[in-house]
């Protein structure tokens, strides 16, 4: 009876990790104020700039909503009443938020609906107003060593990244003043070369050059 027992847990555990769906792949985001900065910078652009920001996901492999996205992406750009972002400390009041999301191409109707689905549940509080969403080319790579990050979504979207150096210190009172905007692992901030945003449903496009305003990481969930 005891054996029964035990064999009955092992074959319970055994189907309860089987059925956890697993999701895992790269993330790079961008935003319209300094992540790595000097409490002076951060005061400074508070209330005033971090009101877009470009958050990419690229899935390695993975199912959400029992549909396989191997292979595919998804992007959320996000335009706000106020600053994005949680310094750890506190988390600010951004106001009334707007998002479009940007959804690879390649993507079947049913791999479509479940990137918009990972996306809604991955960062809930930025995309409750969601104006359009997009079929878009999608290409997204990370070099975790370099902190070369590269993403493109056509013409609409794109991130370029590299590693942060001594010069970028300005202060050298730097710190990651803010946490990424949604749940990842093995995040590091990155100095973006360019960022930018020319797409629809926002009623606000833009262009950034030269800001330590980036994050690389992964995910899982």
């Amino acid at each position: 009876m005891r054996l029964f027992s035990v064999a009955g847990c092992v074959l319970a555990l055994s189907a309860s990790v089987a059925s956890a769906a697993t999701i895992t792949g790269e993330y790079v985001e961008a935003r319209s104020c300094d992540v790595y900065t000097g409490p002076c910078f951060a005061n400074a652009q508070m209330n005033a700039a971090g009101k877009e920001a470009l958050m990419a996901w690229k899935v390695d492999q993975g199912t959400w909503n029992g549909v396989s996205l191997d292979g595919l992406g998804v992007a959320l750009v996000v335009n706000a009443e106020g600053t994005l972002g949680d310094t750890g400390v506190f988390k600010l009041s951004s106001g009334k938020t707007k998002s479009v999301i940007l959804v690879d191409e390649k993507a079947s109707d049913a791999q479509l609906d479940a990137l918009v689905a990972f996306v809604r549940d991955t960062a809930k509080d930025l995309s409750g107003d969601v104006t359009q969403i997009d079929r878009v080319p999608f290409s997204l790579k990370n070099d975790h060593v370099t902190g070369k990050g590269v993403f493109k979504a056509g013409k609409v979207a794109s991130i370029e990244t590299r590693g942060l150096k001594k010069g970028d210190c300005i202060c050298t009172n730097e710190i990651v003043y803010y946490k990424p905007l949604t749940k990842v692992e093995n995040s590091h901030p990155a100095f973006a070369t360019q960022w930018a945003f020319q797409g629809n449903g926002l009623g606000n496009k833009w262009s950034v050059n030269g800001q330590r305003s980036a994050f690389l990481a992964t995910f899982r969930r």
